[in-house]
């Protein structure tokens, strides 16, 4: 899988779950404030991960994670790395 067709499976999966406008998912737009994610969302955004990327998403990963392409790279790394736990 490239980086794009990574990246094009991410925005699709949070404009179809989190109701979000494609326009508004910039890259360095902020994640949270965007998607408008409260504890829950972040429990279903864990599950849309790892259905649609087979890794095993850890809650200290989401530390870093600010923007859009923190949310990219942070996923890239992992199916990059092969990382399937």
């Amino acid at each position: 899988m490239t980086n794009e067709e990574i990246i094009e499976t991410i925005n699709n999966f949070l404009v179809e779950e989190f109701e979000v406008e494609r326009e508004d998912i910039e890259p360095e737009a902020v994640l949270k404030d965007t998607l408008e994610l409260d504890s829950l969302d972040y429990i279903d955004l864990v599950v849309e991960i790892e259905s649609n990327f087979n890794f095993k998403v850890k809650t200290e990963d989401f530390v870093g994670i600010k923007t859009f392409q923190d949310f990219y790279d942070y996923i890239i790394n992992k199916v990059n790395a092969g990382v399937v736990q």
